[in-house]
């Protein structure tokens, strides 16, 4: 038996168990305002802060403080940091370490969220109880200087517990009550609980259903895989074999176009107005080699397909 299997010491943590049972019940009640109730107007805000909670974990602490896949300026980062208070899924410096340790003791039983366990515990299982003391001597082994030279890393760390509450579950709901007379009951389910909800599930399917249901192109000796339906669930997390293969490229993809990656349109975007910059990315030849060596003989589209824009091809080298 893989020591990767070896019984868990379980320890649950109660509150978050109260907590994800809540924010279910929650969504329930959110998705038959979202049907009945809702007004547009509050759909719509719903709609845009769901982007700005993609944005703060996908571009902001996974591609930008976890992996340093680009650089970004002090508005940037700030918008970011934002962005990912909304989520309510720890501060920065934590969801950096736990996804540092991630990447580097994948799916072992060092892994925060070990796929080998079952896609529940992947998904959110590893959530509800305490981590192993093997995990959390990992973490503590890691080198997290460059978090802790960034002030607003440290700034956001020092007050999530007063920002977060505020920022996931009171500002979300106010707005469209205050604004446009919305029924407070359904800004709260709609907007804070449903929306977190949501949020939470499309992060944890990248920890789960990307290292399950799959195709492997880049390396078929790992779990992580091409998962294009959680791709689009989280606007570009799913092309997950790639990304375990060169997590340093800030796309996390190699597709030479937006399709099922709209966190690489937002970071281009950023730097075409000098808010991010240095992008780093795989050039064309390492990747082709590495499916030629490793991967496990699967096409998706992407490079080198005869479909693909010339001028893409260019800007992705540049």
């Amino acid at each position: 038996m893989s020591s990767e299997l070896a019984p868990l010491n379980i320890r649950p943590v109660w509150l978050k168990i109260v907590y994800f049972a809540y924010l279910h019940y929650g969504t329930i009640l959110g998705t038959y305002y979202l049907l009945t109730a809702a007004q547009w107007k509050t759909i719509l805000w719903t709609y845009l802060l769901l982007l700005s909670a993609t944005h703060g974990i996908a571009v902001g602490a996974h591609r930008l403080w976890a992996h340093r896949a680009y650089k970004a300026k002090l508005p940037l980062r700030l918008l970011l940091a934002f962005d990912q208070t909304l989520t309510f899924q720890k501060d920065i410096y934590d969801w950096v370490r736990d996804h540092r340790i991630h990447h580097k003791y994948s799916d072992t039983e060092y892994d925060p969220h070990n796929a080998t366990r079952g896609f529940f515990y992947s998904h959110i299982g590893w959530l509800m109880i305490k981590k192993s003391d093997k995990v959390i001597a990992k973490g503590k082994e890691l080198d997290l200087s460059d978090l802790e030279q960034d002030p607003v890393v440290w700034y956001q760390r020092k007050y999530y517990w007063y920002m977060a509450p505020f920022l996931a579950f009171i500002f979300p709901a106010m707005v469209p009550w205050y604004f446009w007379s919305e029924q407070f009951k359904v800004s709260w389910y709609l907007c804070s609980i449903f929306r977190l909800c949501v949020t939470l599930h499309g992060t944890c399917l990248v920890n789960s259903a990307a290292h399950i249901w799959g195709s492997k192109p880049y390396d078929k000796n790992i779990k992580p895989v091409e998962t294009s339906w959680v791709a689009h669930i989280s606007h570009g997390e799913g092309w997950h074999n790639y990304h375990h293969v060169f997590p340093w490229d800030y796309k996390a993809a190699e597709l030479g176009s937006y399709y099922g990656n709209w966190n690489t349109a937002f970071i281009d975007f950023m730097a075409k107005i000098g808010w991010a910059y240095d992008l780093k990315s795989a050039p064309l030849d390492m990747v082709k080699k590495r499916g030629e060596r490793t991967g496990d003989g699967t096409k998706l589209w992407g490079w080198g397909d005869e479909d693909m824009d010339k001028e893409d091809v260019c800007k992705a080298k540049n």
